[in-house]
């Protein structure tokens, strides 16, 4: 059975291992996630916060809801091991991080992906987001997608 959990700093280490996993499989890590993923706190300091996804003892996922001004928040650094995908922790991690926005009082959440991640797409939409058109210019290199959640939607 798959848990999620709040933020841990004993877990620092896996949100870092487990999205340099996901990008090195499916881009490249750049500068911008090495900054984030090497100071979790960042994100925590903001005003966002970090889920981890246990199976068992082992954590298996994370999710960061990072908040750049008050009530925006970006779902961020969204990543499940390899080899525990398909047990549902997308979903859970999903939910999880929807539900903490609306603890916080946020007003809009959103994300940014890519046209080639169509399993993530697909779970996206499913709960809720639409695609918009980029509102500024993205961070990183591999964003080719923005999409938009919101409370009242």
């Amino acid at each position: 059975m798959v848990t999620i959990h709040p933020w841990n700093s004993q877990w620092a280490t896996h949100f870092k291992t487990l999205n340099i996993e996901w990008l090195e499989k499916y881009f490249h890590v750049e500068a911008i996630d090495e900054k984030v993923l090497s100071n979790p706190h960042h994100i925590i300091d903001q005003g966002g916060s970090i889920l981890f996804a246990a199976h068992g003892d082992a954590i298996i996922g994370c999710c960061a809801l990072l908040q750049h001004q008050s009530g925006v928040f970006e779902l961020t650094k969204m990543a499940v091991t390899a080899n525990q995908q398909g047990l549902g922790t997308g979903r859970l991690l999903l939910q999880a991080v929807i539900d903490e926005f609306k603890r916080l009082n946020g007003k809009l959440l959103y994300l940014e992906s890519h046209s080639s991640l169509k399993t993530a797409l697909r779970l996206y939409e499913k709960y809720g987001f639409s695609h918009k058109p980029h509102p500024f210019k993205s961070k990183y290199s591999r964003s080719d997608v923005y999409m938009e959640w919101l409370p009242d939607a």
